[in-house]
């Protein structure tokens, strides 16, 4: 079995999972929940929203992309679908509520790629 030229970009987004569930605890964190701070008046700086909103576009890119290929289809549409349950689910939320959809959101997605990444390993 062939892997996927796009599978090698795996460990890449995985590292992004990682690095958005440690921003939103940051951001969203417990911390500023309690002082009664809302993140959305002082949110992150202009640089770091430009990398984040570019590697979302980059990550929802490559989740299309990944449906081309049969290996690894499943678990890509899995995060198609947590994605966006997670964001229609967060519209609605309080902001209590926000960084516990997004942790779910984003530990899901964490297994999808570690799963695309054993399933690659296996076939070697």
């Amino acid at each position: 079995m062939d892997i996927p030229a796009l599978l090698y970009l795996a460990p890449l987004f995985l590292l992004f999972e990682v690095w958005q569930l440690v921003i939103a605890e940051r951001h969203l964190g417990i911390k500023q929940i309690e002082s009664g701070a809302d993140p959305r008046e002082r949110g992150p700086g202009e640089f770091l929203s430009f990398l984040w909103g570019s590697g979302i576009v980059l990550y929802w890119v490559w989740m299309i992309l990944m449906l081309i290929p049969k290996e690894g289809r499943i678990q890509v549409v899995c995060m198609l679908i947590v994605s966006l349950s997670g964001y229609s689910l967060r519209r609605n939320a309080g902001l209590k509520w926000i960084l516990v959809i997004l942790t779910v959101e984003g530990a899901v997605r964490i297994g999808m790629i570690i799963s695309l990444l054993a399933a690659a390993w296996r076939s070697l």
